[in-house]
């Protein structure tokens, strides 16, 4: 029976959702991660009468057809690109983004990747990185004798010497955005990588039309509001369980017909 089939489509979608909301649960505590949602479309459904279909010789046409569907389907786990909290650090190397954009990094392999998870570190040499030790692009060097590292709002990177009361330029820091920022594709320690479907990469200055702003000694939260995965959950189980029923009512009519047969 074509009714198992739908069924089971149905209960495959919603076990392939609570993935992907447990996903989201699960980085809570992930700086700057931007929740995931299931996308669904309906499958091609079968034509048992098709719709203008002539009925007769004289022209005479159908006024309506007769399809059946034949389940659901994943199509996409889009990312919700809303803007997540910003949280007080007190980390003068914490830079959180207001608005669009990205830091771009540079990976060991010379490639370049993006990032909204701001928690720098210094490397040996002073530079700022990643906790995972990627340089950010352009380079910002902090020298040994700096006692003090400011960071306007618009990128501009200063910093006091020790006997030196003039604070000193060390650099200004640039944004990028794409066209279609859900369209990256992660690549796990807080990065992604430009795609066909991002479009191509732009960069900027903080607070240009277009980007946003940085602040100094915040990070943003992740976006993962956890009251609305806990109630898409229970949507999904629900979901699930009748189509459980389904399967279980078309099995019993299979059954019914078997010993009708015997």
């Amino acid at each position: 029976m074509r009714s198992l089939n739908i069924s089971a489509s149905g209960m495959l979608a919603q076990q392939l959702n609570i993935a992907v909301i447990s996903d989201n649960l699960s980085k809570l505590q992930v700086s700057a991660f931007k929740r995931q949602r299931l996308e669904f479309a309906e499958m091609a459904p079968q034509n048992l009468r098709t719709a203008g279909a002539s009925t007769s010789g004289s022209g005479n046409v159908l006024p309506t057809g007769a399809q059946i569907g034949l389940g659901v389907k994943p199509v996409a786990i889009s990312r919700i690109m809303l803007q997540g909290e910003m949280k007080p650090t007190g980390n003068p190397l914490d830079l959180g983004i207001e608005g669009k954009g990205y830091f771009r990094v540079e990976l060991p392999n010379g490639g370049t990747a993006y990032t909204r998870a701001g928690s720098f570190q210094l490397s040996p040499n002073g530079a700022l990185v990643t906790n995972e030790g990627y340089f950010l692009q352009p380079q910002i060097t902090v020298p040994p004798e700096a006692v003090e590292i400011s960071i306007s709002n618009t990128g501009e990177v200063m910093a006091k010497l020790a006997n030196n009361p003039t604070p000193q330029s060390l650099g200004q820091l640039e944004l990028t955005n794409f066209a279609n920022p859900a369209g990256l594709q992660a690549l796990g320690d807080n990065l992604s990588q430009e795609t066909a479907a991002s479009g191509s990469p732009t960069a900027g200055a903080p607070g240009n039309p277009g980007f946003g702003m940085v602040k100094q000694g915040v990070l943003e939260s992740s976006n993962v509001d956890p009251v609305v995965e806990m109630t898409t959950m229970v949507e999904c189980q629900r979901h699930y369980e009748m189509c459980a029923e389904s399967v279980k009512a078309s099995s019993e009519m299979m059954a019914t017909a078997n010993r009708l047969r015997s």
